[in-house]
C-alpha cells in the first residue's frame, strides 16, 4: 500500500469514526444540575456520545421541549414533578434514570433559626404543585402545619388545617424564590436555585429535609427512545465513579448521588 493511500484510508477511518459519534441534546437547570452535566460530558464523550447541554431559568420549558422533540433528554426534576407535569399535560416523557437528590430547605435573610420567626409571618413558597407542596410537607414533618389527611405529594396553602403561628404562604416561581428573601421572613428554595443565589445549602437553611426520601431527581426521556443506544450511554456515563466522585467533591453533602 503506498504512503498516498496509507493516508486516504486513515482519511476515510477518522471521518468514519468522527460520523458514528451521537449527539444527544440534553436540557438542564442552572447550578447544580448544569455542573453535573458538565462532568458527565467528558465521560460521555470518552464513550462516542456528545452531550450538547442546554440551560433553562424555569422548570416548565425543559419537558415541553422535551415533548416537542427539541431536546432529547432532560435532568433537572424530581420523580412526583415529573408525574405531576405527565399527568397535568399529558406528555408522552417519562424517567430512565435516577440522578442525585436535593434536600429542601428553608431560608430566612433576616433568622437565625425557625423559633426566631414570629406569629403572622409570611413565608413564600414555589407555585407548581410539586415544590409548593414539598414545602408545605417539610412545615408539616416539624411540626409547624398541620394539613388535611390524604393530600399525598402535592398539597397546597388551602390544604393547610392547622397554622398555630398564623403563618401567610405566598407562591411564587421557584426561580424567584431567592429574591424573595429581602421581603419575606423566610423562603423554601429548591437546592439548584439557592447554590445559584450563593446560599450555603448545608449551613443556611432554617429547616431542612431529611437527606432519603421521595424526591430523587431524574433523567427524563420521550417514552419511545427509551431502547435508544445513546441514552443508554448517557445513563453509564451519569452513574460513573467519575462522576459521582464529583459530586460528593463538588458538594459537600449538600447535592447527594441517588445511584
Amino acid at each position: 500500500m503506498t504512503l498516498l493511500r496509507s493516508l486516504v484510508v486513515l482519511g476515510v477511518t477518522l471521518l468514519t469514526g468522527a460520523a458514528q459519534a451521537e449527539i444527544l441534546r440534553i436540557g438542564v437547570t442552572p447550578g447544580p444540575h448544569a455542573q453535573i452535566m458538565e462532568a458527565v460530558k467528558p465521560v460521555a464523550a470518552a464513550k462516542g456520545l456528545d452531550l450538547i447541554i442546554t440551560e433553562f431559568s424555569d422548570y416548565v420549558v425543559p419537558n415541553e421541549a422535551l415533548n416537542a422533540g427539541e431536546l432529547d433528554a432532560n435532568s433537572f426534576q424530581n420523580q412526583p414533578y415529573l408525574d405531576n407535569q405527565v399527568a397535568d399535560r399529558g406528555y408522552k416523557i417519562e424517567s430512565v434514570a435516577p440522578t442525585v437528590n436535593f434536600p429542601l430547605g428553608i431560608y430566612s435573610k433576616t433568622y437565625k433559626s425557625w423559633a426566631e420567626v414570629p406569629d403572622g409571618a409570611t413565608i413564600a413558597i414555589q407555585n407548581d404543585p410539586t415544590n409548593g407542596g414539598r414545602a408545605l410537607l417539610l412545615l408539616q414533618d416539624r411540626g409547624v402545619i398541620t394539613l388535611r389527611a390524604g393530600v399525598g405529594f402535592k398539597p397546597s396553602p388551602a390544604d393547610v388545617i392547622g397554622n398555630p403561628k398564623k403563618l401567610r404562604f405566598i407562591e411564587l416561581d421557584a426561580a424567584q424564590t431567592p429574591r424573595s428573601l429581602d421581603d419575606v421572613a423566610a423562603a423554601a428554595i429548591n437546592t439548584n436555585y439557592a447554590v445559584s443565589a450563593g446560599l450555603d445549602p448545608t449551613k443556611d437553611p432554617i429547616l431542612k429535609e431529611e437527606a432519603k426520601g421521595p424526591y430523587v431527581n431524574v433523567i427524563a426521556i420521550r417514552s419511545a427512545d427509551k431502547d435508544r443506544p445513546g441514552i443508554k450511554t448517557l445513563i453509564e456515563a451519569y452513574h460513573s465513579p467519575q462522576v459521582k466522585a464529583f459530586v460528593v467533591e463538588k458538594f459537600k453533602g449538600a447535592v447527594l448521588p441517588a445511584w
